[in-house]
């Protein structure tokens, strides 16, 4: 753990912090745009994108959302549900569980163990809530680095999904 992580401080989101959300979506999409990847969320700001702010008002009123923050400014977000979203093509566990709906890092702060440090939060909020299985969907082009994201970060691949063109891997992690 650098100085940098052992400063991160997570916190119950809420309505308030649905802008620095958006925010986040937005600085994401750039990014990946600027390294050649238009496939995963498009080219359109999330923010501009027709559903993304009440998608994300929604996140912070009707899911459980958490804020990481250094030094009291949202560097990352992570929202939890008891199931996959319904426009997915995922098929329900079959069990209690905890789905990871979302999970963005401020570009700013890149690798310094943010998205890692919101999925650890993740597995303890999970655990708390007596439940042993935690999943969580991604997109699966671009080489599969964002699968292997998760895989780093103690989840299996489990079962690939396709959602239009978009190429999409569900992954998930025991905690009980």
């Amino acid at each position: 753990m650098n100085d940098t992580t052992r400063d991160l401080r997570i916190r119950p989101g809420g309505p308030a912090d649905a802008p620095a959300i958006l925010d986040m979506l937005d600085a994401a999409v750039a990014w990946m745009n600027a390294r050649g990847n238009t496939e995963q969320w498009g080219t359109t700001p999330y923010s501009q994108k027709p559903g993304g702010v009440a998608r994300v008002e929604r996140y912070t009123t009707e899911n459980a959302p958490y804020i990481a923050e250094l030094a009291g400014t949202a560097v990352g977000a992570l929202v939890l549900d008891s199931g996959p979203s319904p426009q997915m093509p995922i098929a329900p566990a079959g069990e209690p569980e905890r789905y990871v709906r979302l999970l963005v890092s401020d570009r700013r702060h890149a690798g310094l163990g943010v998205g890692a440090a919101l999925l650890a939060h993740a597995v303890e909020e999970t655990r708390r809530a007596g439940v042993q299985l935690l999943r969580v969907d991604c997109w699966a082009g671009g080489g599969g680095e964002l699968v292997a994201f998760y895989e780093r970060n103690g989840f299996t691949s489990t079962e690939p999904f396709r959602s239009g063109t978009w190429p999409g891997q569900v992954l998930a992690q025991r905690v009980g």
